[in-house]
Formats: C-alpha cells, sequence, structure tokens
C-alpha cells in the first residue's frame, strides 16, 4: 500500500514538472483613442420626458398591475438605504402628499418595509410622456 502511495506522488509530482508553461505575456492591444475620432455628426438632443401632473396616473391594465411612478425615478435604492421611502413610507406620505406604500410590501404594523419589496423599481417604472421613441420599431404583422 505504501508503494502504491509513492509511486502515486512520484507520478503526479512528474506531471507537475512537465515542462509545460503558461504564456505570460499577454498579445498586445491596438486601442484606437476617443480622443483622436473626429465627431462628423451633430443632431439635437432628445426631447425631455414630460411627467404627469399630480394627481393624474395612468390607468392600471389588471387587477393586480403595479402601478406607474408619476415622476422621475432615480432614487437611490441599497440594502441599508431606500430613497423611495423618504415619501412613500406610512408615516411621512401624508405629509408629503405621496401615496403610502401598499399594506402588501410591509412586514409589520409600523410600516416597515419587506425586504422581498425593498428595490421598488424592480416592479415600478416611471410614466412619461416621450416624445421620441425610446427603441427602434420595424414590427409588421403582414
Amino acid at each position: 500500500m505504501k508503494k502504491l502511495f509513492t509511486a502515486a506522488a512520484l507520478i503526479m509530482a512528474l506531471g507537475a514538472c512537465s515542462g509545460q508553461q503558461t504564456n505570460t505575456q499577454a498579445d498586445p492591444v491596438n486601442i484606437n483613442s476617443l480622443g483622436k475620432s473626429e465627431i462628423t455628426e451633430v443632431r439635437a438632443a432628445d426631447a425631455m420626458p414630460l411627467y404627469p401632473k399630480r394627481g393624474k396616473s395612468i390607468e392600471r391594465d389588471f387587477v393586480h398591475q403595479p402601478p406607474m411612478i408619476p415622476h422621475k425615478a432615480d432614487y437611490k435604492i441599497t440594502m441599508k438605504k431606500n430613497g423611495c421611502m423618504s415619501c412613500h413610507s406610512w408615516d411621512k406620505a401624508e405629509k408629503r402628499k405621496a401615496t403610502p406604500i401598499d399594506i402588501s410590501h410591509v412586514k409589520d404594523e409600523k410600516g416597515s418595509l419587506n425586504n422581498q419589496y425593498y428595490s421598488c423599481s424592480q416592479c415600478h417604472a416611471p410614466m412619461a410622456e416621450n416624445k421620441q421613441p425610446l427603441v427602434e420599431n420595424t414590427f409588421s404583422n403582414n
């Protein structure tokens, strides 16, 4: 048994020293700097999105559809702080004239946010009237 282990260790040691080495030098990369290219076309800026006036919202298409956000929604959401809750928490919503979060999103009677619903933008999206299509569409049903 001892001879078997010794032979296996010797074979592994010889295999490790087989002389095969990885290439330590990377191939050169050809980089074209953005600073050297010329801007040949100038286009007008995209139209600013128009958010609905206070009190107006989009009708929901189905029963449990998450409501759209009627304002710009670039609030920071981290594991420690949810920017949406600065207006939409139960204790601040009335004072800020905002819609409080739904009871389905809380875990206790104080209105503490359930961690399953912490990332608001996963389901809720801002609603805005964009003058320009966001994605080019060439669909035809013919």
